[in-house]
């Protein structure tokens, strides 16, 4: 299937940051232990907007500053209908598979580390989630956001098929 470009403006947009990790590698050269950080961090506003983004710096703060700016930059519009997900959707990537699910009114958001930082971030309150698989949390929020873009709310499958709203149900 063919990639949506769901691209959102920044301008505008009361964004919370949340930091998913932060890894510290080690470079040992001729002159000792050189450390660097590395923070992935994702941003929403709570109402169907999320982004995220990797930030790589030698000290942890200045990382999590560029996994901010790097995660205003690709930001996305996800559907979100009373405060869940229209359908099930599973996604992979790399060794992370992901499973969502909606769930009713006062399930409540559950899902483990990665998974629910992006969830949240959405802003969805009900969800059932599951991850199968590696719990890297670089391949986990990837994963995550792959399978809220390959969401479709009943307008959007309407418009794309050229029929009317009512129909989407019916058939």
């Amino acid at each position: 299937m063919a990639k949506i470009s769901k691209k959102v403006k920044t301008s505008d947009l009361d964004l919370k940051d949340r930091l998913v990790a932060i890894n510290r590698v080690t470079k040992v050269t001729k002159g000792g232990r050189t450390f660097s950080f590395s923070a992935i961090v994702v941003v929403g506003n709570e109402d169907g907007i999320v982004g995220w983004g990797l930030g790589k710096a030698s000290e942890v703060t200045t990382a999590i500053a560029k996994g901010v700016e790097a995660a205003k930059k690709n930001l996305v519009k996800v559907p979100v209908i009373n405060g869940t997900i229209p359908h099930e959707q599973a996604a992979r990537y790399g060794g992370a598979d992901v499973l969502i699910k909606p769930a009713t009114p006062g399930t409540g958001v559950v899902a483990g580390g990665a998974m629910r930082a992006v969830l949240e971030s959405v802003g969805i309150t009900d969800i059932l989630a599951k991850s199968k698989g590696s719990s890297n949390p670089h391949n986990m929020v990837k994963a995550t956001m792959e399978a809220l873009l390959e969401l479709r709310d009943a307008y959007t499958v309407a418009q794309q098929r050229g029929v009317s709203l009512e129909k989407v149900f019916k058939g």
